[in-house]
């Protein structure tokens, strides 16, 4: 009972943290477009973040139980766990909170013509999306270990998060930052015991792949 608790906390913690990225490029793409433009971006950036996620998640669920892709993906989780780390040094989400504050308020910032056309700005969005779309379906596929579950309750709390509470999230982590100091140790700790598994499992670690082939 303790375990799945803890589990659906790190879930939650990982959700959060990892929203950062996201929020602050979707927000700073829309806020370079005009103000009649700047929701239309938003929502497609959402859209876009929505449908990977599930993409990412159904292909995680079947990958991660292939030998020697769980040790590929504790590498990924250690590589997102680095990016969090200099994210809370740079103080992203500070940043990420004043872009999509202003992207949602039309009266204010930009409104001049744009300094983007929408396509470059959708295509910066989804650039950003795929990348921030897989590290948060890998940390949470990892916690989650195969729980279905589990992963529909990370993977919906990830794109309500996004869709209505991104600014709120980014005011948070910015005015209470020992929550991102947090999470950030959370994804360590399932970094270190999906690495630990990706070399020992007997099912699906290296070592067993290994001896397999001798």
């Amino acid at each position: 009972m303790l375990a799945t608790l803890f589990d659906f906390g790190s879930i939650v913690v990982a959700d959060i943290v990892l929203s950062g990225d996201n929020a602050l490029i979707i927000g700073m793409a829309a806020a370079s477009l005009s103000p009649e433009l700047r929701k239309k971006a938003i929502l497609y950036g959402m859209v876009v973040a929505a449908l990977l996620r599930i993409v990412f998640a159904i292909a995680a669920t079947k990958l991660l139980g292939i030998p020697g892709l769980l040790l590929a993906g504790g590498l990924l989780l250690f590589w997102v766990c680095w990016r969090l780390y200099c994210d809370i040094r740079e103080n992203i989400d500070k940043e990420a909170a004043e872009a999509a504050e202003l992207a949602e308020d039309l009266e204010r910032g930009y409104t001049g013509k744009p300094r983007r056309t929408m396509t470059q700005a959708l295509i910066s969005i989804t650039i950003a999306d795929v990348s921030m779309s897989l590290d948060n379906v890998l940390a949470v596929a990892a916690i989650a270990d195969g729980n279905e579950k589990m992963l529909v309750f990370g993977l919906g709390l990830a794109i309500v998060l996004m869709a209505f509470a991104a600014a709120l999230i980014m005011k948070l982590l910015t005015r209470y930052p020992w929550i991102s100091w947090a999470g950030l140790i959370v994804l360590l700790y399932v970094s270190s015991e999906m690495f630990y598994r990706g070399v020992f499992d007997p099912a699906n670690g290296v070592l067993a792949l290994l001896q397999g082939t001798a």
